[in-house]
C-alpha cells in the first residue's frame, strides 16, 4: 500500500460490484466508486479488475464518487468460468478465509455438483466447509452424510437447518474478527437464510415453493461487515459451476484417483486400455466408483479444453476426441 499512500490514496474494501460501479468501505465509511480509466486500460484480464472482497487503493473525496486506482494483492480468490461457451474467468469473491459450499438435503442433493464446487473451493486457497442444509426435512441423513464424507477429502461437513438454527454453532465460530467467509450453492438451497442466521441480520429471502425449492432472491454478490469485525459474502445461486484453472483443486478433490494414477505403469496413462493401469484395476475390483471416475475425467477434459488456444477449441479433432472420451469437452 505504501506506493499508493504516497499518491494520497487510501485502502478500502469492495463490498459490492454493480455493473461498472463499486461500493467500497474505508475507515471513513461507505462510498460509491468507479474504476480509474488508466487502471481499466492496463488490466491484462477481467481477473485484474476489482471484485467483491478485494482491498483496493482509492482516492476518496469528502463528497462525491471515489476513484479506484489499484487492486492490492489477493490472498485467495474463488474463480469460475463464466456461464456459457465463452472461455472467460469470473472472480466471484476474494480475500476469503472459508468457503461455505451449501447443498440442500432434498432435490438439490447432487454429489457431482458438489465435486465441482469443492474443486473450485480448494483452488481458491481458502478452506472449504460443506454445509448440508434443511436437515430438518431429511429422513435419511446418516446415509447422505456418509456419501458426502466419501468425496469431500478431509473438508469439514456440517448438517444444519438454517431455518431453525440447528447445527449452526460450528459455523458461527468461523466468523471471527478479521475473518471473511463466503457462501456458494445452487438457487434455493437456503444461502440467504443461512447468512441471516450467521450475520444476525435480515436479508430478503424467498418462501419455499411447493416442490421444496426456495425462490431465488439474492441477485448480486455483497460483502456484509458484522458487528464483531468479521465479514460474510452472500452470493446468488449458481446455475452453472464451470472450471477455471483448477488443476490443484482437482488434485485435492480427487486425491484418491490421483494417488492411484501415480501407480500406473505409464506416466501418460489415459486409464482406458493401457497395460499396468492402476486406475483401471481399481475400477475392475470396484474399489473405485465408476461414476466418480467419469466425473474426474470430465473435469479434466474441461480444463484441457480451456488450456488450448482460443482458435483451436472448436476444431473437429477436439470434438471428435471429446466424443470418444479422450479430449476436451467445451464447458
Amino acid at each position: 500500500m505504501a506506493p499508493y499512500a504516497a499518491k494520497g490514496l487510501e485502502p478500502a474494501r469492495v463490498t459490492l460490484v454493480y455493473r461498472k460501479t463499486l461500493m467500497v468501505l474505508s475507515r471513513r465509511g461507505e462510498h460509491w466508486a468507479r474504476i480509474g480509466g488508466a487502471m481499466r486500460h492496463k488490466a491484462e484480464s477481467v481477473e485484474a479488475l476489482p471484485a467483491v472482497g478485494d482491498w483496493v487503493a482509492a482516492r476518496i473525496p469528502e463528497a462525491g464518487e471515489a476513484l479506484v486506482q489499484g487492486v492490492l494483492p489477493r490472498r485467495s480468490a474463488f474463480i469460475r468460468k463464466v456461464a456459457g461457451e465463452n472461455a472467460t474467468p469470473q472472480v466471484l469473491a476474494t480475500n476469503i478465509d472459508t468457503v461455505l459450499v451449501v447443498m440442500g438435503l432434498g432435490r438439490d442433493f447432487n454429489l457431482r455438483r458438489l465435486e465441482r464446487f469443492m474443486t473450485l473451493a480448494w483452488e481458491s486457497r481458502a478452506t472449504p466447509v460443506v454445509v448440508l442444509n434443511k436437515m430438518d426435512l431429511c429422513e435419511d441423513l446418516p446415509e447422505l452424510l456418509a456419501e458426502v464424507n466419501g468425496i469431500t477429502r478431509g473438508a469439514a461437513v456440517y448438517p444444519v437447518s438454517a431455518l431453525t438454527g440447528a447445527g449452526l454453532d460450528p459455523l458461527r465460530a468461523l466468523v471471527g474478527s478479521g475473518r471473511t467467509i463466503v457462501a456458494f450453492g445452487s438457487s434455493g438451497v437456503g444461502k440467504s437464510t443461512l447468512v441471516n442466521q450467521l450475520a444476525g441480520t435480515t436479508l430478503m429471502t424467498g418462501a419455499v415453493r411447493d416442490d421444496g425449492r426456495g425462490r431465488h432472491t439474492t441477485t448480486r454478490r455483497e460483502l456484509l461487515v458484522l458487528p464483531g469485525g468479521g465479514a460474510i459474502i452472500d452470493t446468488p445461486g449458481l446455475r452453472e459451476v464451470q472450471m477455471w484453472a483448477a488443476e490443484g483443486g482437482l488434485a485435492k478433490t480427487f486425491d484418491d484417483i490421483e494417488a492411484l494414477a501415480k501407480n500406473c505403469r505409464f506416466s501418460d496413462c489415459r486409464h482406458q486400455a493401457e497395460p499396468g493401469c492402476a486406475v483401471k484395476a481399481a475400477l475392475d475390483d470396484e474399489t473405485l466408483d465408476e461414476i466418480r471416475f467419469e466425473s474426474w475425467l470430465e473435469l479434466q477434459r474441461e480444463m484441457e479444453w480451456l488450456s488450448k488456444p482460443s482458435d483451436t477449441r472448436g476444431r473437429p479433432e477436439s470434438k471428435r476426441r471429446a466424443r470418444v472420451g479422450h479430449g476436451p469437452k467445451p464447458g
